[in-house]
């Protein structure tokens, strides 16, 4: 097993939520709920890269940052109908989820 960090996004909405990552490449993987019911808890995953999308209140709170890099940021620019931007270290886009979640994503300069 490889170690690593998954980072848990808080949604309103998980299958909205899944709907709008698969717009950047991820799908799916599982989904957890205690009971019928209960609220979600799903991860979703673009190559080797995860993310969890909670509807559970206290795991994370809105408004959260993550970084992604990514091969070709000009594609996902062109998802979502944005311009990408030359930073120093790459070139970017920033993204919020439905949720309010920030998303910069980057594709890094040679």
């Amino acid at each position: 097993m490889d170690e690593e960090a998954i980072p848990i996004l808080r949604v309103e909405d998980a299958a909205a939520a899944v709907v709008w990552y698969g717009r950047l490449g991820f799908a799916k993987q599982w989904e957890h709920r205690f009971e019928p019911e209960f609220p979600a808890f799903v991860e979703v995953a673009r190559g080797g890269v995860r993310l969890f999308l909670s509807e559970h209140k206290g795991d994370a709170r809105p408004d959260t940052l993550i970084y992604l890099r990514v091969r070709d940021v000009e594609a996902v620019a062109a998802e979502f109908g944005v311009q990408a931007k030359d930073a120093p270290w790459a070139r970017e886009i920033e993204l919020r989820d439905p949720d309010g979640n920030r998303l910069r994503i980057g594709t890094p300069t040679e």
